[in-house]
């Protein structure tokens, strides 16, 4: 009727038109119309009938939010939210609302997962807050997940270790649940949390074939001998990080062991709870038996000790690779380094005193040989002594973040020329960091 009227109003309007014009404008405006219509159902139906593959490939990049808004679109874009390729990887963020601005995955969505998806799950990851009740739920989810068989799973602490303040017997019986099921876990971190020597006995009696990287720095429930048994049995294990005083002869021994495959990456937090606190040493033959083992391994090692406690430390040849210095650290012991770390290739010091550095640089430069990266915070080094460590050092140094506040004049560079000077060295343009006027 509209097209119709349209065309009724506009004969009248130009009524010179003669009857058979009217006609070819009458059928031209119905053919562009049909046309419309057909390309307006056909970009739908296309939409509509677009392969999995490709349906899969777009949904992977779409943040959560996003796919389950798609997932109203069609029948078949609803199927596709619901593909088991979607879920294998799945990160559970729990935060309470009155404590963290971050957003929390739906309590609607989890009960899907755990209804719909928990057969599908493979790597799986929690990030909680500090509160303890995100970290409750997390064990709640983790208890469900009994029809599940994950290759990864990582428990993330954002702000304090929250999983430390849930009772013991909780966690340990949902994480239990876990390594019973999964029979083919792979990646496991666990820092920061309480788990204990018989609960790593249930991951070794399930997945001691599988398991190649373990991570759980801080978790005072576990003794030497607990570790030791991961060692013994996993002999597939390539990372791991844990605290030193779980660290031990044994324990390198057993890494270097025959049937035990090289490893590529031990990192050690020496972490100091009360000053004075004691330290034990490890043999320089447990570590010559483990660079014979696996001599491309990274040994990195994080320190967080006050200055007298650094007594069993770099006395005799260490295979550390990677050396960050949290706290600070004196000269005596810089120099040990410079004497007794001949594989270090990365170097940290946040802090020293203000006691100049300039031979403790010189003997690094020196001995270890395959430093490329290092990072001085609040110490103190004369300009030249800096300049010549650079001309020894020379275009290996890809890293050089250096303070401009450690660096002190002397009688031949001055702020303004040493950054000429340690650019020539270096092969590239250089300028040393500046302190946020904020």
């Amino acid at each position: 009727m509209k097209r119709i009227k349209g065309v009724e109003e506009d004969s009248n309007s130009s009524s010179s038109k003669s009857p058979p014009e009217v006609c070819k404008k009458v059928r031209k405006q119905t053919s562009d119309e049909s046309v419309a219509v057909v390309a307006s159902e056909s970009t739908e139906s296309d939409w509509a009938r677009l392969p999995q593959e490709l349906l899969l490939h777009i949904f992977q990049y779409l943040p959560l939010l996003d796919r389950a808004y798609a997932s109203q679109v069609c029948r078949t874009w609803n199927q596709a939210f619901h593909m088991p390729e979607l879920w294998r990887c799945f990160e559970f963020e729990l935060n309470q609302p009155a404590s963290s601005y971050l957003k929390a995955t739906h309590p609607d969505l989890i009960k899907q997962i755990i209804k719909r998806h928990s057969n599908h799950l493979q790597y799986v990851s929690f990030k909680v807050d500090s509160s303890t009740e995100s970290a409750e739920a997390a064990c709640d989810i983790l208890s469900q997940l009994v029809n599940c068989s994950l290759k990864t799973l990582g428990l993330i602490s954002t702000a304090r270790p929250s999983f430390m303040e849930v009772p013991k017997s909780h966690f340990i019986s949902a994480l239990t649940v876990v390594f019973v099921n999964s029979k083919s876990l792979s990646s496991l971190k666990i820092d920061d949390t309480p788990v204990d020597d018989p609960s790593l006995k249930v991951l070794v009696a399930n997945n001691s074939d599988t398991l190649k990287l373990l991570k759980m720095s801080s978790c005072p429930h576990v003794s030497p001998a607990g570790i030791l048994c991961v060692a013994d049995q996993c002999h597939g294990l390539r990372e791991l990080a844990l605290n030193y005083h779980l660290l031990s002869d044994e324990l390198l021994l057993a890494l270097s062991s025959e049937k035990h495959v090289h490893l590529e990456h031990l990192r050690i937090d020496v972490v100091s709870e009360n000053p004075g606190q004691h330290f034990h040493t490890i043999k320089k033959s447990s570590w010559d038996a483990m660079v014979r083992h696996s001599p491309k391994f990274n040994l990195v090692m994080y320190f967080f000790l006050y200055e007298d406690e650094f007594g069993p430390f770099f006395n005799e040849e260490v295979p550390v690779t990677h050396l960050y210095f949290g706290r600070s650290v004196s000269k005596e012991v810089l120099g040990r380094v410079g004497l007794h770390c001949p594989r270090l290739v990365e170097l940290v010091v946040c802090a020293n005193g203000l006691r100049p550095l300039d031979e403790e640089l010189i003997r690094i430069a020196k001995h270890c040989t395959q430093l490329s990266a290092i990072g001085l915070g609040e110490c103190e080094v004369s300009c030249s002594a800096f300049v010549e460590f650079v001309k020894m050092c020379g275009r290996r140094l890809s890293q050089l973040s250096i303070m401009e506040e450690v660096l002190i004049p002397d009688h031949k560079y001055s702020l303004d020329e040493i950054h000429w000077e340690v650019s020539k060295h270096l092969g590239r343009v250089w300028f040393p960091d500046m302190m946020p006027t904020w």
